[in-house]
């Protein structure tokens, strides 16, 4: 086993043979097709026009424009081999399997969600503009609107984090579990700890985590010991040496649900980094959401239909689901996003709160790196006179990919956007907040990998005290930030300029 001498964490055997026996695949095909193509006229001449006939389906095919232009450059520069790389991974396609199994995992519990139509008028009645919103939100993601649900924004990671074990304390039946990350380390032992005793007790524990967020995170033996403590627990979606395309699909999502009357989600997986008990980019700025009441039921069913898709496990929905209501005020509806259908309600909804704006939208995010359609977007709102807002990080966790965020900055600002980078170090939150009224709170990057690839979740509130206390977290992380001006950034080095557009053309695949 090779060590991570940062974390002390072993590294599995099975992620460096995996990624070396990729490696060899791929190379055996590059130089396969290369030597074919150098070494024949004909083959040469057939791969040119393959190469074009391919190029010609993916701009003539549904899709996003930027995410075209990078599998267009690549296969243009590497005919047979490009359209080879570009039937495994291209294009976000998945094979017709993984979609059926999702569906029919989604098609056993989703039908036990019900839209009230009562809660739908009265936000209609009262917030016509917002209403569409949600109108969408539900129509896009299949999740109804909900009154009857209090929400409680913490940030930073190191406020969530107590709330997070004082709920898990407070578990009398069952506690599901979903994260992207599930590192071990100081916040997990003491996670760890409690759903020990709870699972001892008699309470229900299951957890999901996905294996390639994870892999380098957990020491040997892992599974086996969180097993014996009577837990269940499902790896998604385990990293193989193989072209399955469906390896790309990763799940990002961050879930907690309790007894389905409390549900925890946001940006804070389970690693000592997001809470600052370590430090590795600066520090960690991340935020979480608790929610209480009817709307804890769309959670439970996000798991239950995970549960079964990575498990083959289908539970009943009714011993989960329960009709706790608490008086609250507002409305809420939790909403998820996969790659395994063509909808896109985590872009789509952020595109909705930009355009339906009227004083101001501040935006908080770790990347980004978008397309032609939310650059549009976040440009019309500014010249249309709304005061949009945008927080980066100022130490990036990926040296490659934030130049390619920097890249966006130029043509935000001469539109009147302001950007300001997290001094401090990392910023991981991803928000939303408008007009005093509107906030989406989640696991969603503003980048390609979120909107197009991952399986992401979040949480919209309209008209509730949580929208001004996550418009307060936005004003004061400003006060620890610089802002980035345009007479600054027109003057930045040459060097930069290329570094960023050179990188920019491969964004997409980032």
């Amino acid at each position: 086993m090779k060590i991570d001498h940062k974390r002390g964490i072993r590294m599995p055997i099975r992620i460096i043979i995996s990624a070396i026996l990729l490696l060899v695949q791929l190379s055996a095909l590059f130089a396969f097709f290369f030597n074919l193509s150098v070494h024949s006229t004909g083959v040469f001449t057939i791969s040119t026009a393959l190469g074009m006939l391919m190029v010609i389906y993916i701009v003539n095919r549904r899709g996003n424009p930027s995410y075209k232009i990078a599998w267009i450059i690549f296969i243009l520069l590497f005919p047979i081999f490009g359209i080879s790389v570009f039937l495994l991974w291209g294009g976000g396609r998945v094979l017709p399997h993984n979609r059926r199994k999702m569906e029919k995992c989604e098609a056993n519990y989703f039908p036990y969600l019900k839209t009230d139509e009562e809660t739908k008028n009265k936000l209609c009645y009262f917030d016509i503009s917002h209403s569409r919103q949600a109108d969408y939100l539900t129509h896009e993601s299949g999740f109804p609107i909900y009154d009857g649900t209090s929400s409680e924004f913490l940030s930073p990671g190191e406020k969530f984090f107590p709330r997070f074990l004082e709920e898990l304390r407070q578990a009398e039946k069952y506690i599901f579990i979903e994260f992207f990350i599930l590192a071990e380390g100081e916040m997990w032992d003491e996670i760890f700890e409690i759903l020990k005793e709870k699972a001892k007790s008699g309470v229900e524990v299951k957890i999901i985590f996905d294996d390639f967020g994870s892999i380098k995170r957990q020491r040997k033996g892992f599974l086996k010991r969180v097993r014996n403590a009577g837990i269940g627990i499902s790896v998604f979606n385990p990293i193989k040496p193989s072209f399955n395309m469906f390896m790309n699909n990763r799940n990002h999502r961050k879930i907690v649900v309790i007894d389905g009357k409390v549900a925890l989600t946001g940006g804070i997986n389970i690693g000592d980094e997001y809470i600052n008990r370590i430090e590795r980019f600066g520090h960690w700025l991340d935020c979480g959401i608790i929610i209480k009441g009817k709307a804890v039921s769309s959670f439970t069913v996000m798991f239950l239909s995970m549960w079964e898709f990575t498990t083959g496990e289908m539970l009943d929905a009714k011993s989960y689901l329960t009709d706790y209501s608490v008086d609250a005020e507002g409305f809420v509806i939790p909403y998820s996003d996969d790659p395994l259908n063509d909808r896109n309600p985590a872009e789509g909804i952020y595109m909705q709160i930009l355009n339906s704006a009227q004083k101001y939208v501040y935006i908080a995010t770790p990347y980004l790196i978008i397309d032609s359609s939310m650059i549009s977007t976040l440009k019309m709102a500014a010249k249309s006179g709304v005061d949009v807002r945008i927080i980066t990080p100022h130490i990036p966790d990926k040296k490659y990919v934030h130049p390619v965020t920097q890249y966006n900055y130029l043509e935000l600002l001469e539109s009147g956007i302001r950007i300001y980078e997290y001094l401090p170090g990392f910023v991981h939150s991803k928000y939303f907040v408008s007009d005093d009224k509107i906030a989406t709170v989640g696991t969603i990057n503003m980048d390609y990998r979120s909107f197009i690839l991952h399986f992401e979740c979040g949480v919209w509130i309209n008209d509730n005290s949580t929208v001004a206390d996550i418009k307060e977290d936005f004003e004061q992380t400003l006060s620890k930030c610089k802002e980035i001006t345009l007479e600054e950034w027109q003057h930045r080095p040459l060097l930069s300029r290329l570094k960023e557009a050179a990188l920019h053309i491969f964004a997409p695949f980032m």
